[in-house]
């Protein structure tokens, strides 16, 4: 909502079979409610089905494209990523990795503290602790990480405010 300030109409594709993707589709929707955003859910059960949903997703139906992880939808990111572009849609996702791939931008857990913290899991039990005496522990740092090409291909300008905040920033 801070890149895209009149955002109103948010789409993602998803498998609704997979239970994971069912909590972060039902996540994004109360998000959207509260946002005041239409939350726009397209179910694919195939590569072929998600092919056919982003070719028909037409011009002015969506602002953006949330990414929601769900393996059909990840293991072709790419194409959603050039569809998006080529519709100048802008694409909002939790992986960094997706960003490098011309994704716009990414909100999501830092994977160098996620590494770190399990360093210290590793190195706590080669030194004697007991797995079961450790307290799970979360990642708490999270990585705004933007992509300003993709920003140029769509035609949207980066608000100032959002890339003071950003962690990473593509040129």
């Amino acid at each position: 909502k801070d890149i895209l300030p009149k955002v109103r109409r948010v789409v993602t594709f998803y498998d609704p079979d997979n239970r994971l993707s069912r909590e972060a589709a039902r996540l994004g929707r109360e998000e959207a409610k509260r946002l005041g955003l239409n939350f726009v859910e397209r179910h694919v059960t195939s590569v072929e089905e998600l092919r056919q949903a982003l070719q028909a997703l037409k011009g002015g139906e969506a602002d953006a494209y949330f990414f929601i992880s769900s393996l059909i939808v990840t293991s072709h990111a790419q194409l959603v990523i050039d569809t998006a572009r080529a519709k100048k849609l802008a694409t909002m996702s939790q992986e960094q990795s997706l960003v490098v791939k011309g994704a716009l931008a990414s909100y999501g857990v830092s994977y160098h503290d996620a590494g770190r913290t399990s360093a210290r899991y590793v190195q706590r039990i080669l030194t004697g602790t007991s797995p079961k005496d450790l307290a799970v522990e979360t990642v708490r740092k999270l990585e705004l990480v933007v992509n300003l090409r993709t920003a140029r291909e769509i035609g949207l300008t980066i608000p100032p405010n959002v890339l003071a905040r950003a962690d990473k920033v593509i040129k």
